[in-house]
């Protein structure tokens, strides 16, 4: 497996678990963005949330109420327990070993089940063989890291997934080698337990407002800041993400319709794009006078600038990686997936960081420090000139 994959896998497995959302302006700002927003459904439904207080949860919650639905949130109360004060709460672990374990689910119904926190098999079962009695649908949030291969551009839902020699291990492994492996597993405990009635949601990287990873929030600022701006590869290479809103109103929307199987969600749902489209996308909603410097894969390569690391959401579109931004993605689209232009996805990011308390550490999930980026241009631009320089190393540090 490539470093790039395994950039991929790793960022994918630690988006539920990063940075909190950082003080009241953000809520306020979340607040702000929800009310009023969205038409109610036809039919009102109860569901429950299976963890989720960070990111994607919060988003997921968002769209519902918008919906006019009922929502339970089931969670250890750890993170972010005031976001949601209105709502009932049950406090609980997704290890029915630890603890309370699922008992504050016993005995109780909704209508359906989004899972945002499955990545043991173990407990994805747990749940649904608890739950599976009192729901109609239970949503598995997986990820695109299933697939086994991703070599091959066109990769629909029926591609094989990752394996595992001992699919009872509880962990990610040393560079989160089973990471998709184990998503994987956690769909198909759901399905065996509740077949026919289980929605599994594949999306790639997920960005927009409260992003806790983040990386594509990297651009955005990065492009506001202005100036010459490293920028990876070629221009046309191609890129995918997810707005977490569209991500959100899609698995909203499954519940509603009843959409069953399983579903790559990744946009733009209309069109593909790529790398320069994102840049002078993030240009002409911040404006300034920021430039855009080409630098080759090969070269970022010999200067230890590595693919999704240091340049976030970008990766070569050669080996293992040629499939992993052409992900086939039509059967959501015809199930009803629509995504925002990237102009709305850059605008609320900067907001929500540009919100960030100033009291409050920011922690970069990925990007280059000005210093070294500035060494790298000026090495590609002496390299241009005939003067042949030394890599620059990694010992200037990245973001």
């Amino acid at each position: 497996m490539s470093a790039s994959r395994r950039s991929f896998m790793k960022t994918a497995a630690i988006g539920g678990a990063g940075l909190a959302l950082g003080g009241a302006r953000v809520a306020a700002r979340a607040a702000e963005r929800g009310a009023g927003a969205g038409s109610p459904a036809t039919e009102k439904m109860s569901i429950l949330v299976l963890g989720g207080t960070r990111f994607l949860g919060p988003a997921l919650v968002e769209r519902a109420l918008e919906r006019g639905h009922e929502i339970t949130l089931f969670n250890r109360g750890r993170s972010n327990p005031k976001i949601f004060e209105g709502l009932e709460t049950l406090i609980g672990d997704r290890d029915p070993d630890k603890g309370a374990g699922l008992s504050a689910l016993e005995g109780r119904k909704w209508d359906a089940v989004l899972d945002t926190s499955a990545y043991f098999p173990r407990m994805a079962r747990a749940s649904a063989e608890l739950l599976a009695p009192n729901v109609k649908q239970y949503l598995v949030i997986s990820t695109l890291s299933v697939y086994a291969d991703t070599s091959e551009p066109g990769m629909d839902e029926s591609a094989p997934v990752g394996k595992m020699d001992d699919p009872t291990l509880e962990t990610m492994g040393d560079e989160f080698q089973y990471y998709g492996p184990l998503k994987a597993l956690c769909e198909q405990a759901v399905e065996e337990t509740m077949p026919g009635r289980t929605t599994s949601l594949r999306p790639g990287l997920i960005v927009g407002f409260r992003d806790n990873i983040p990386r594509f929030t990297y651009w955005p600022v990065r492009v506001e800041r202005g100036g010459e701006v490293l920028s990876p590869g070629n221009p046309t290479d191609p890129v995918q993400y997810v707005d977490v809103r569209d991500l959100a109103r899609f698995a909203i929307h499954s519940l509603e319709s009843g959409a069953v199987g399983t579903f790559n969600v990744n946009g733009p749902a209309e069109a593909p794009t790529n790398i320069a489209e994102l840049l002078y996308g993030c240009k002409a909603v911040t404006g300034g006078d920021a430039t855009f410097t080409w630098v080759d894969a090969d070269f970022l390569a010999d200067n230890q600038i590595m693919p999704w690391q240091h340049m976030p959401l970008w990766l070569p579109p050669t080996g293992d990686s040629m499939g992993m931004h052409r992900v086939d993605c039509s059967k959501a689209v015809a199930a009803g997936f629509t995504t925002r232009p990237l102009a709305e996805t850059v605008r609320e990011t900067l907001q929500w960081f540009h919100d960030w308390p100033e009291d409050q550490p920011f922690r970069w999930g990925g990007g280059l420090e000005p210093e070294r980026e500035e060494k790298v241009l000026a090495l590609w631009h002496a390299r241009a000139a005939g003067k042949m320089p030394a890599p620059a190393g990694a010992e200037a540090g990245g973001s």
